[in-house]
């Protein structure tokens, strides 16, 4: 008895915690091409003023975008998009670019 009502009492626990949300790729790809315009289609700028986003580690992408929104990365056109994006962008979008194919590009 004592047995199952720890079992019940943890999973009722864990599910009232959110999962750690790995975000979902082709929610990602669709919202990424306001990034296309400076990052690339898929993450790889040729631009060396812009960062490749391609290949990063999600977690990264995702740290980053979040302390633009809050403004302690300073960049006035991506503290602007970051904005506009939720907790939930910001995972589909961290989860898109870290899948792609990071390329090595000569300057």
């Amino acid at each position: 008895m004592k047995t199952t009502l720890l079992i019940l009492a943890t999973a009722a626990l864990a599910a009232s915690f959110p999962a750690h949300a790995a975000g979902d790729y082709e929610a990602g790809k669709a919202k990424s091409t306001t990034c296309a315009a400076c990052h690339g289609p898929d993450g790889n700028s040729t631009v060396t003023s812009f960062p490749r986003l391609a290949g990063q580690h999600r977690d990264y992408l995702l740290q980053a975008l979040h302390e633009y929104k809050i403004g302690v990365r300073k960049n006035p056109i991506m503290g602007g998009q970051a904005q506009a994006l939720s907790d939930n962008d910001m995972q589909d979008l961290a989860t898109y670019f870290s899948e792609q194919k990071g390329l090595t590009l000569k300057y």
